[in-house]
């Protein structure tokens, strides 16, 4: 059985970190794989709302997550609303999207906050859209570039929002 296929949000008890990554319906298993590495060296929950586009054991997912999957707090959810049974009014939910209004770099970030991402290929849905769009935010990037890869987005905002909370929680000199 893979590390994934066990979670059920149902069964875990709520993750705790600073702040939680949520990804709707990814559909790269490397891209989830990087970020499953990401979420665990930030020691921050990742929330993956399905349904997914692969697999749970695809080889790109292993591969990309290495030895961290099992250090990742991961729960899965069914759908949406399943996410929104358990995080019905979360801290903050702050939407990344390249429509975003307010460059991710000039937010404030705050304990609790959900960063929230869309699907590679279609983004989120324009109904979840309006509901945050008091909470758009967006990665600055050339002229005609359409969006930059999920994994570094994420990675990028992440760390703009732990630097700005002076990455509580996390070794800051692992040089020894």
């Amino acid at each position: 059985m893979h590390f994934l296929d066990s979670i059920e949000a149902e069964t875990v008890k709520q993750p705790k970190g600073l702040f939680h990554i949520v990804l709707y319906q990814p559909e790269i298993p490397p891209n989830t794989g990087t970020i499953i590495r990401l979420c665990a060296a930030a020691a921050c929950p990742l929330h993956l709302i399905g349904p997914l586009g692969f697999r749970l054991d695809a080889s790109g997912l292993r591969r990309a997550g290495m030895d961290y999957r099992d250090m990742a707090q991961t729960c899965r959810w069914r759908d949406w609303d399943h996410y929104l049974e358990a995080y019905p009014a979360a801290e903050r939910r702050i939407v990344v999207s390249t429509k975003g209004n307010v460059s991710y770099d000039q937010w404030s970030y705050r304990a609790g906050d959900h960063l929230l991402f869309g699907s590679e290929g279609g983004g989120l849905p324009a109904d979840i859209m309006h509901q945050h769009r008091a909470n758009l935010v967006r990665i600055p990037m050339a002229q005609g570039c359409r969006s930059l890869n999920l994994a570094i987005s994420t990675g990028i905002v992440l760390y703009e929002a732990l630097r700005q909370n002076r990455f509580v929680g996390l070794v800051k000199d692992t040089l020894r």
